[in-house]
Formats: structure tokens, sequence, C-alpha cells
């Protein structure tokens, strides 16, 4: 779908933000343990170190669709960053937002589920 490719980049991170949170909370629900503690281990997921750290084990596998939506979303400006991450890693787990958001919205599902078993892989 070509719409897909002019949505703005904040829009693909805010899609993806809630994908990827989903395939953390499915991956955990199946740990077993009260939902305080998995929430916590959600957080640490999902916080832009972590994503940074995920987008480095899939860079080498993404297609050069997938990479150019990732700088898209890397490049978009914001105007602030969390104070447990840096600027880089926030950049960074912006544009891996936007690579899970662009895929969810492409409905391509097996690429999200392959994609997040690499990063889960460890």
């Amino acid at each position: 779908m070509e719409s897909i490719k002019l949505l703005s980049p904040s829009v693909l991170a805010f899609v993806g933000d809630a994908v990827y949170s989903l395939l953390v909370r499915t991956y955990l629900a199946d740990k077993s343990r009260p939902s305080g503690e998995l929430h916590s281990m959600a957080v640490e997921f999902v916080k832009a170190p972590a994503q940074a750290a995920a987008f480095k084990k899939i860079e080498p596998l993404l297609s050069e669709e997938e990479l150019s939506v990732f700088k898209r979303g890397r490049n978009f400006h914001t105007s602030n960053t969390p104070k447990s991450s840096t600027g880089a890693d926030y950049h960074t787990a912006t544009g891996l937002e936007c690579v899970f958001g662009f895929l969810h919205l492409s409905g391509k599902n097996d690429r999200i589920e392959e994609l997040f078993s690499i990063i889960i892989a460890d």
C-alpha cells in the first residue's frame, strides 16, 4: 500500500510502539510470573537502550525498504529524550518502532514474527 510510505515517522513509531509492546507482553505471558513482575520485565524490553540493542541484532537482516523506514524514524526530529536513555539510543529506538509500525500496517506479520524471534533469541 503506497499510502503507508507517506505516513510520518511519528505515526509509524506510534503504531510500532504498540506492536512491539504487544510482542513483548505476549512473549512474557509465557513466563508465569505475577503481573507486577511481568510489567517490570516488559519495561526493560521496551526501554530505548534495549530497543537500540535489538536493532543491532536485526540490522544486517533488514531489506533496503526496511532500512529506509528505520532511517526516516531515526532521523525524525523529536523535542525530548527520556532521562533513562541517550539521544542516540532514543533515536535508534524510534527507528526500530517505525520498522515494526511499517511492517504491521503493510500486513507483513510473518516478517514481524521473524525479526522479533531474532531479537529475543538469547
